[in-house]
């Protein structure tokens, strides 16, 4: 049975306005940048210069017409999070401006590096090649992923060079001009899977007798080889335990994915970190430093609001051409006014978090030793500043901290908690820390397993269960104990 009601209910909203202003919180420091810049470009009566408070309390309180020239109501948004004003933070020493200068700045410089693919259609312009054989090779290589493998069969190529292309070419054609592809660098690209990845590697090299037998182990017995299980090597090719430590030594300097070193390198350039704050310790005391560095001081343009004043003491007898002129004039001014107080609140709401993860981090910051990191969860934060957890959750996303002991990610202050056997509160981080050490000096001819691993951790005081260790362990990317055996 269908039935009509009516119901009332009450929901927060946020204008778009807010909506940005928010985002502007997600912003890493050259992120907020770059929209500076932009709104710098979009908007007129926005200039550099000037101080901000004395240039926008004065235009808000000079006319009162300064209040939203905009209706957004019709726009409005749920309400997913929201500002807390909550100004207090704890007692720390604070430089809200630029770097002092005894603080050392790094230069950071960027350029776009070349691709791999375009790397290898480098290299390939140096092959003598017809310019069939160059088309067919140019397609294979825009083929390879990027870690340096050719995954699709060569029928399926053949085929879409015949229908995409117009090129008709058999797969035994296309199996020659591939050899011609896995020749260039950096050795194994093109490869179809890990074990003529590694071969095309190892064949590349200066020939020695430990390369030669690493290379029989590589194409008679790889299956071995991944599984461990070396006694069978042993036995097949007649080595000795050193001989054969050897052989997988070299067998393990080669590159499973070639295509890495690309994607590694790119990742680097493109991804330079610029700290988005400091901190210091200054004979005990921390201090914080913003990286305004690069942020410039914004003040409304006085010849913008010079015009709005003008138009505003002048009513009378104004066309609508005039009207229209004081309307686009408010509403830029108003823009203006918006932007600067939206950067102002981010700059502060960054300083107020970024104190409070201090406060709670301290002794890490003094020493730079994980141990001394504690438990620390977005709530933690939220409740020591006052704001909204998913407020946190944006500072604290791409977001970087220049310390005495290097540069981290702010998501790297944050984890979960264990209780010890004395019932003492433990950063999940620091029991990985124990793990790893752990792993790092276990025997490699017996690795330790998760159970054993289980009564190790045990006996240091921490209390964790077997599948625990496990998801810790494939955190940090460490194999199983089988995958971990040595000679």
């Amino acid at each position: 049975m269908i039935k009509q009601q009516l119901s009332q209910s009450l929901q927060q909203k946020l204008s778009p306005l807010q909506i940005q202003q928010i985002k502007m919180l997600e912003l890493n420091s050259l992120e907020i940048e770059e929209r500076i810049r932009q709104e710098l470009e979009e908007n007129p009566a926005l200039e550099e210069g000037g101080d901000w408070q004395e240039n926008v309390d004065d235009q808000g309180d000079s006319n009162e017409e300064f209040d939203s020239a905009q209706d957004f109501s019709s726009d409005d948004l749920s309400l997913g999070d929201y500002y807390s004003d909550d100004d207090d933070i704890p007692d720390y020493k604070f430089h809200e401006n630029n770097y002092s200068k005894d603080v050392p700045k790094e230069q950071f410089f960027y350029s776009e590096p070349e691709s791999f693919h375009q790397h290898s259609l480098g290299q390939l312009a140096l092959r003598h090649l017809s310019e069939r054989e160059t088309k067919i090779c140019e397609y294979i290589i825009g083929n390879i992923d990027d870690d340096g493998y050719l995954r699709r069969d060569l029928s399926s190529i053949s085929d879409d060079l015949l229908f995409n292309a117009t090129v008709d070419v058999s797969v035994e054609e296309l199996e020659k001009l591939l050899t011609v592809v896995q020749d260039l660098d950096p050795a194994g690209i093109g490869a179809r899977d890990l074990q003529e990845c590694l071969l095309l590697q190892i064949k590349k090299k200066t020939k020695t007798e430990i390369r030669e037998i690493a290379q029989n182990i590589l194409e008679n017995y790889f299956d071995d080889f991944t599984r461990k299980h070396y006694d069978k090597i042993k036995k097949g090719l007649d080595l000795s335990d050193d001989i054969l430590k050897q052989a997988i030594k070299e067998i393990t300097l080669l590159n499973p994915k070639p295509g890495n070193l690309w994607s590694d390198e790119m990742e680097t350039k493109l991804s330079q970190v610029v700290p988005d704050f400091i901190v210091e310790d200054a004979n005990g005391e921390l201090v914080l430093h913003m990286n305004n560095e690069e942020i410039p001081e914004l003040r409304v343009s006085k010849e913008y609001s010079d015009m709005f004043k003008e138009y505003a003491n002048n009513k009378k007898n104004q066309s609508q051409e005039v009207k229209e002129t004081v309307f686009f004039v408010k509403q830029k001014l108003d823009s203006a006014k918006w932007f600067i107080d939206a950067i102002k609140q981010r700059q502060g709401t960054l300083k107020n978090v970024m104190l409070a993860i201090m406060e709670l981090q301290h002794d890490f910051f003094l020493s730079g030793d994980e141990s001394d990191l504690r438990p620390m969860i977005l709530k933690d934060i939220s409740e020591l500043c006052g704001y909204d957890i998913s407020t946190i959750s944006r500072v604290s996303n791409s977001k970087y901290v220049q310390t005495n002991f290097g540069i981290y990610s702010l998501k790297y202050f944050f984890s979960e908690s264990l209780q010890n056997e004395s019932g003492e509160e433990v950063s999940t981080r620091e029991i990985k820390a124990i793990l790893k050490d752990c792993i790092d000096d276990e025997d490699k001819s017996a690795p330790l397993t998760d159970e054993k691993l289980v009564i190790l951790l045990k006996q240091k005081g921490y209390e964790v269960a077997r599948r625990t260790v496990a998801k810790y362990r494939e955190q940090m990317e460490i194999p199983v104990a089988r995958l971990r055996k040595e000679l």
